[in-house]
């Protein structure tokens, strides 16, 4: 999980996409963005939800600063919080990108002052679930996911893709698994929101997103990454955060409550 919380004026983000769910409230000012074929915008006071792999932008719409909270949180927690829930596996909820949800809002900004104890996150994560089932009524209905999940091999993949900062091969997961690459890409894109192949590019950006906030030169990142060269690497950053590597460790430098971009 992670806390996001900025201000920006302009057109800081390209468009990019991540394999979690993006859950915030707009602050300040007024906010727009490019999202499954439409243009959404976000008032003071609204949630806004980004779904798990899904193409975006962002922008401050006016002249004034825009102000944003925002927490990351993955899609397997949400699963396991779903699984309390509804008593069973469910799908990942599709919830509406933008709706007024003032217990989901007040749950957002309370994050930030909460402490990082591993049960207060564990009830963030309920609340952040239960929100999401909540504002799926509007959604587009979900694509339908596998009849069958085999959560054990699933789990095993996922560990092996979560410890392996390298270009992971089909085979590789197919002998880890039991399962054949199809299979397993379609499970694991039910269960997690995303495919394999996004949940290892991801798992190495968050690799490099450690070493570039301790500052290490973006060469040596790449390289301890499992990616072929600066170029490569600064290429999937972008595509994945919306800046490029160095942009990102400039912010993590600046201090104050809104950094801007």
């Amino acid at each position: 999980m992670e806390l996001f919380r900025a201000g920006l004026r302009g057109r800081p983000y390209s468009r990019h996409r991540h394999d979690v769910y993006a859950v915030g409230v707009t602050e300040a000012g007024a906010q727009a963005f490019h999202y499954r074929g439409t243009v959404e915008r976000s008032a003071p006071g609204q949630v806004f939800v980004l779904h798990p792999d899904e193409l975006h932008d962002g922008w401050a719409d006016g002249p004034d600063l825009l102000g944003y909270a925002q927490v990351y949180v993955a899609p397997a927690r949400i699963a396991d919080a779903l699984s309390a829930i509804t008593g069973r596996p469910a799908p990942l909820p599709f919830a509406a990108p933008v709706t007024d949800d003032p217990v989901l809002a007040r749950t957002i900004r309370a994050a930030f002052d909460a402490t990082t104890e591993p049960l207060a996150l564990d009830a963030l994560v309920l609340e952040l679930a239960e929100g999401l089932l909540r504002c799926r009524a509007t959604a587009p209905r979900a694509p339908d996911r596998p009849g069958r999940l085999d959560l054990a091999a699933l789990e095993r993949g996922r560990e092996f893709l979560e410890n392996r900062p390298a270009v992971v091969r089909s085979s590789e997961l197919e002998a880890v698994t039991g399962l054949d690459r199809y299979q397993f890409a379609r499970q694991f894109r039910a269960l997690y929101g995303t495919s394999p192949y996004r949940y290892s590019i991801m798992r190495r950006l968050d690799l490099a997103r450690e070493k570039l906030r301790m500052a290490r030169p973006l060469a040596e990142t790449a390289h301890a990454a499992g990616f072929a060269d600066q170029a490569h690497f600064t290429r999937m950053f972008k595509a994945a955060f919306g800046m490029t590597p160095g942009c990102y460790a400039r912010l993590c430098r600046r201090p104050g409550p809104y950094p801007e971009p």
